[in-house]
């Protein structure tokens, strides 16, 4: 589906899915519009939820409260099931996401489909094919690899990094193209005060660009400044 829609309402069976899905999930529905409405539904007394309550304000989340009254058994379906239908006489809503790999959901994404609105489903490989084919799409989503994870977060920081650096240089070089070590880096400190050398594996600013001699060259002890350092990009 390529259309961006304008209303978009995604309600989550906390009960169903894991919290650890709640980024993928995230970055899913974006692609789909705007998202005006996003609840997610469960017994929030429960431990079990604990995990999602740390997640709830991050992602402006509202949490629908649903206690359980049998042991065992999914409390969330149907107060989520209600949401749904009263949203969908609304008629605001172009799009309902329902995220959940239960099976219990078939015939409201059946419903809803009967009233013209798209509906985007999310769940695990686990989610029962009635459902899957009960939706106009299905996003199936997988555990998420932790290294990898911290991987990417770890590379991500790295680049934000050494943008900021690229771009000083390129912002304070002088008419020849270089710039004064001392100098960038109290301009980085300005714009960002939290910087963190340890994020680029180094120790110290001269140790980075050093070591990237295929984007930088370092000049020392020039003559109108024998004991300054200089940095320039390289040509």
């Amino acid at each position: 589906m390529n259309d961006k829609f304008r209303n978009i309402a995604v309600l989550i069976d906390a009960e169903n899915v894991s919290h650890s899905f709640l980024e993928d999930i995230s970055e899913n529905v974006a692609l789909y519009g705007i998202v005006s409405v996003r609840r997610i539904y469960g017994d929030w007394t429960s431990e079990k939820m604990k995990g999602w309550k740390q997640l709830l304000l991050e992602y402006a989340i509202q949490p629908i409260q649903q206690f359980s009254n049998t042991v065992g058994k999914n409390s969330t379906d149907s107060a989520l099931i209600i949401d749904a239908m009263d949203l969908l006489y609304l008629q605001h809503f172009d799009c309902f996401c329902i995220v959940s790999s239960d099976s219990d959901f078939t015939r409201l994404a059946s419903r809803i489909r009967e009233q013209g609105k798209y509906v985007v489903g999310i769940g695990e490989k686990k989610t029962p094919t009635s459902f899957v084919n009960a939706c106009n799409e299905f996003i199936h989503i997988e555990p998420p690899n932790r290294e990898r994870r911290e991987d990417r977060k770890t590379t991500e920081k790295l680049n934000k990094a050494e943008i900021l650096l690229e771009r000083a240089v390129d912002q304070l070089a002088d008419s020849s193209g270089w710039v004064m070590l001392s100098q960038l880096m109290q301009y980085i400190r300005q714009v960002k005060p939290d910087f963190d050398l340890h994020e680029l594996g180094v120790r110290k600013p001269l140790d980075y660009f050093t070591s990237r001699k295929d984007k930088y060259r370092v000049q020392k002890e020039r003559e109108d400044a024998p004991s300054a350092v200089f940095i320039s990009k390289a040509r």
